[in-house]
């Protein structure tokens, strides 16, 4: 069966970077309490792109997944999304263009408890007002891609780490996002669900999903097109 899910990475090529940091830097505090997260940082992800990102505990890594993410704003720099400009949007505007344009995958699930794997998959729909219908299509097509397809009414207590970290991805792609942020998506996995969870990542990205990862993990990093080290709220090097 061929997807519906994914952008075709052809047109995708063809218009501008999916994320653009140009000299971002965020900055908590003021005075002797100042904490610099992020310090005239630049960054650029393509589509189709693969990266994996690392760096140690404080080196900004997270602060700039924050803010590719929509989830926070920089202090000063530009960042643009899919070529819209996101410091000025309001935040209803930012919430609608995270709901629309962007995927999460975290370490913990965060999936609700007494929903199915079916109704947890299709919230992000919800709040993007699609009709019922195609909310249960459109999720049904997610699971069986992770290869959950039998497990459509299970609830999160009644399915493994690795089937609820399935779930969580099939719910990050159901709204086709423009980019797929993960942030230490097997940090609570054993080695051989990292493994599946990894391959899934994978055949999204063979698919023409953009997919950025954080990880500690060199194995994991490995799997990705392109390494970017954070030192001191930079790329390193």
């Amino acid at each position: 069966m061929t997807s519906t899910l994914l952008h075709d990475p052809t047109t995708e090529r063809a218009l501008e970077p999916v994320a653009l940091l140009s000299h971002v830097s965020k900055v908590y505090g003021a005075g002797d309490t100042e904490v610099r997260a992020l310090d005239d940082l630049s960054l650029t992800v393509e589509p189709g792109d693969y990266v994996a990102v690392m760096g140690a505990s404080g080196s900004g890594k997270s602060t700039a997944m924050n803010i590719i993410g929509c989830l926070d704003r920089p202090t000063s720099g530009h960042y643009l999304l899919s070529g819209t400009s996101v410091e000025d949007l309001s935040d209803d505007e930012l919430a609608d263009l995270r709901n629309r344009r962007l995927g999460f995958v975290f370490q913990q699930f965060h999936l609700l408890p007494n929903m199915s794997a079916m109704d947890n998959v299709m919230l992000p729909m919800v709040y993007a007002g699609l009709p019922a219908r195609q909310r249960r299509e459109r999720a049904r097509e997610a699971l069986e891609r992770v290869g959950l397809g039998h497990r459509l009414e299970n609830r999160p207590n009644e399915l493994s780490g690795g089937q609820q970290q399935r779930v969580a991805i099939a719910r990050a792609i159901i709204n086709e996002p423009a980019l797929l942020l993960a942030d230490e998506p097997t940090g609570a996995l054993d080695s051989h669900t990292t493994q599946e969870v990894l391959a899934i990542f994978d055949q999204l990205h063979d698919q023409g999903m953009t997919v950025v990862m954080v990880t500690h993990e060199d194995e994991v990093a490995a799997r990705a097109g392109r390494i970017v080290h954070f030192l001191d709220g930079r790329v390193a090097g």
